[in-house]
């Protein structure tokens, strides 16, 4: 439709010079929306796999070097840092700004941090930080390592956004940062989420890559078993999982809790969890377990407590000593956040222009060559600053060689730089003119304007015979220095040895000793962090390594307390269930204008199954049913029951039994009671009907032959094995009819007749041969019910009694 619009005839208004740029609609739109993507893909959401920052954490860290907060250096408030970030290099809002620093400061959502705090930076149970104006903070060792060699051209600078100052387009970055602390964002159409990982382990992958750069990932693997969160807990996601997942960019792991069983004595125990899974807020964790166990959706937990300081310390008390912890934990680590998905998805910004979802061995190479572009970049700046010095000492040189001529130069010459720079300094040179750098021009060797102007400003105490051997030992260094590095820009290999030596170092220093970087498996894991206790080194692996033990699975039904109940739902759908089986005829009150409509007798492991006017079956737990000392709720609270829908029966599951399920036009069939189980409020469809249908019985299926009755009050029986049994569908005719529809129908065993209540409440029963007249095939007719069958045209309700007499 924008396409079809005539720009010709779009009239003259405001812009540029008085005139407008006509285009379609489409386009316009299309154009803008796709430069607005691009500037969140770019710039606000997708980490840079060079540095793995975005440009928020980038022009935080560059502000801070700035304002000199180095790691050995004072803290300065944060609001300091935000008005300087927002003000010059990021125009955004400032609470996203200091959002930003403080997740960087937080040692439980950053494995490494890149900023120190002090003061309240928020904490595990999901309390935010004290705002920006009481809070302090600094740059940490790795943010250091991460700025190293700015000063030394080692990336390219551009405007910021005012164009009033530069910043760095990327850091150096010496420190793998984006798999150490991962990262994650929402752009336009694409996300990105990498979680942390060892550092130590990553260099180890990247060294191995720089000597077998045509390694695997299977062979990466070896080196970087999986994710290292800072909070711990245990994977336990399948090792062809993981190896895909890195293969391919894309997948997720499987994050548990770590947990122990704390022995009290004479039997009795208890399970202490002490590691959470990353991201999880412990208090919403705590209120998740507590309403479970509210709920008894968990009836073999009976509480939890909050122990912890400055760790995690989570304690579950088990209902019972004979219940296994094991079987415990796999409950809880399925219905609670105990367990989580981490996602994987590794969408960065290849170069800083090009978003593309990488393996494992991408982003290392992508890091690599960046390291390797720095040690050029940084070498050359090397080399530039050594000839620069170079041409410095030689001038010196020349002076002590000559220091009479320079000093009669500068006593009787009127522009004494000229003179030096005219004069021919060959023969004081001497042997050693070769070993200078000089300006060789025709007439001989002459100085340099650098040399001369550092001559000139040369001071009196800087003649002396010891400053001349410092010089020359600076010289023949220097010298060594830059025959060193042009050979390291000659040869790549030489590069890499050095780019494989630099990651050494940060490996020693950010690294864990030798003997706690091998262990990976949860349990040595936590016993060495037992012995070891708060001082267990930052570098160590976190996050152990476990199969999820195969337990079998316990029904929630198996875990509830099982005590008989009396269900009873009124006409207007509020239901209850009533402690005990009660008679399904004593009185119980209802709501004004409401009355009685089903009770039956069940079990509190039951589950419920209604069956309504849609053709659809809804399941509820009994254990969840409101208790009997009220009115109940409302059904269609707790299922997603239309409201123009009523209910046709309710009962609870049996297994092995079937139902008969017939519509209002007539059709049907038998179904088994387990395919009528739903999993979702929104219910399960049975009974498939056309528009103007209902739904209108659910009847047991026990006995041999079925009995019809339509609206014309006619009867038809026939052999139940003529009924189809399906999982769901229309159904077959069970009786035609000219007028009407189907009444009622009933299975009944043919032996013991049909039965039903007259109206004096007396059990009326038809067998044969009297019932033969009835009888006949599924389809046909029927004939008139016999005298005293129900007004109603109804067969009794499932489980009804006659009525008592007198």
């Amino acid at each position: 439709m924008a396409d079809s619009i005539d720009t010709d005839d779009i009239g003259p208004g405001p812009g540029a010079g008085g005139a407008i740029i006509a285009e379609p609609l489409r386009r316009a739109l299309g154009d803008r929306y796709l430069q607005y993507a691009l500037s969140t893909i770019m710039h606000r959401a997708l980490p840079d796999a060079r540095d793995g920052l975005k440009p928020v954490h980038r022009r935080l860290l560059w502000a801070m070097r700035l304002l000199k907060l180095d790691p050995a250096q004072g803290f300065k408030k944060s609001a300091r840092v935000v008005g300087d970030v927002i003000g010059k290099y990021h125009p955004h809002g400032d609470q996203a700004v200091y959002d930003a620093l403080v997740r960087l400061a937080q040692d439980f959502a950053v494995r490494y941090p890149l900023i120190d705090g002090q003061g309240n930076f928020g904490n595990i149970d999901g309390d935010n930080a004290a705002a920006m104006r009481y809070t302090e903070s600094r740059l940490t060792a790795v943010a250091a390592e991460l700025l190293d060699g700015l000063d030394e051209d080692a990336v390219d600078f551009r405007p910021t956004y005012d164009g009033e100052d530069e910043e760095p387009e990327v850091l150096p970055g010496a420190f793998p940062n984006l798999l150490a602390n991962g990262a994650s964002g929402i752009a336009v159409g694409m996300a990105t989420s990498i979680p942390p990982h060892n550092a130590a382990e990553v260099i180890d992958a990247a060294l191995h890559l720089i000597a077998h750069p045509d390694a695997s990932v299977e062979d990466l693997l070896r080196h970087v078993p999986g994710p290292d969160f800072p909070t711990g807990g245990v994977l336990v996601e399948p090792r062809e999982s993981i190896v895909e997942a890195y293969r391919t960019g894309r997948g997720g792991f499987r994050l548990r809790a770590s947990w122990r069983v704390e022995d009290l004595g004479r039997g009795q125990w208890r399970v202490v969890v002490d590691e959470i899974p990353y991201q999880v807020q412990k208090s919403r964790l705590i209120e998740k377990i507590a309403e479970l166990i509210n709920a008894r959706k968990i009836p073999i937990l009976a509480d939890v407590r909050d122990e912890s300081a400055e760790d995690v310390r989570l304690v579950l008390e088990p209902r019972s000593r004979n219940v296994d912890p094991a079987v415990l934990m796999e409950t809880l680590f399925r219905l609670t956040d105990l367990e989580v998905r981490v996602p994987l998805n590794m969408n960065v910004l290849i170069d800083g222009r090009t978003p593309r979802v990488c393996s494992l061995s991408e982003v290392l190479r992508a890091f690599l060559d960046h390291q390797r572009e720095v040690l050029v970049r940084r070498s050359r700046h090397r080399l530039e600053r050594i000839a620069r010095r170079l041409e410095v000492l030689a001038g010196y040189i020349i002076a002590y060689l000559d220091l009479d001529r320079v000093i009669e130069i500068i006593r009787t010459e009127d522009d004494p730089k000229a003179a030096l720079m005219a004069e021919d300094w060959s023969a004081a040179a001497g042997a050693e003119a070769a070993a200078l750098d000089f300006a060789r021009r025709p007439g001989g060797l002459h100085l340099t304007e650098t040399q001369a102007e550092a001559i000139l400003n040369m001071r009196l105490r800087a003649l002396r015979k010891l400053e001349e051997m410092e010089l020359r030992a600076e010289r023949d260094a220097l010298s060594a220095e830059r025959a060193e590095l042009e050979a390291l820009l000659a040869s790549e290999e030489a590069q890499w040895a050095r780019v494989a030596g630099k990651l050494r170092e940060v490996r020693a220093r950010f690294g864990a000793p030798e003997e706690l970087r091998a262990v990976t498996f949860a349990e040595d894991l936590a016993a060495l962090k037992a012995r070891h206790g708060a001082e267990w080194p930052q570098g160590a692996r976190r996050t152990g390594f476990a199969d999820a033990p195969k337990v079998e699975e316990v029904p929630l039904e198996a875990m509830i307390e099982r005590e008989p109940i009396t269900v009873v739902c009124s006409r207007n759908g509020w239901i209850r269930a009533m402690k005990g089986h009660n008679p399904l005829d004593a009185e119980v009150k209802f709501k004004d204008g409401d009355g009685p409509r089903f009770a039956f007798h069940a079990e509190t492991t039951d589950r419920i199954l209604l069956f309504a006017t849609n053709g659809r079956f809804y399941t509820i737990s009994a254990a969840n049913l409101p208790g009997g000392r009220g009115m109940g709720e409302p059904v269609r609270l707790m299922v997603d029951l239309p409201n123009d829908e009523d209910l046709v029966a309710i009962f609870p599951h049996r297994p092995g039994m079937a139902r008969l399920l017939a519509s209002s036009a007539g059709d049907g069939f038998v179904v088994d009671e387990a395919e009528l189980l739903a999993q979702t409020r929104a219910g399960k469809q049975a009974l498939n009907l056309r528009e103007g249908v209902r739904a209108a019985v659910c009847r047991p299926a026990v006995g041999d032959h079925v009995a019809v009755v339509g609206e014309n009050r006619k009867l038809l029986v026939f052999a139940l094995d003529e009924l189809p049994r399906m999982s769901r569908g229309k159904g077959v005719r069970l009786q035609k009819y000219k007028d009407g529809g189907l009444s009622d129908a009933m299975v009944f065993a043919i032996d013991q007749g049909l039965r039903w209540f007259d109206g004096g409440g007396r059990v009326r029963t038809v067998a044969r041969p009297e019932l033969d007249e009835w009888m006949g095939k599924r389809g046909g007719a029927g004939r008139m019910a016999p005298r005293g069958f129900p007004r109603d045209n109804r067969f009794p309700p499932e489980g009804a009694e006659p009525p008592a007499k007198g």
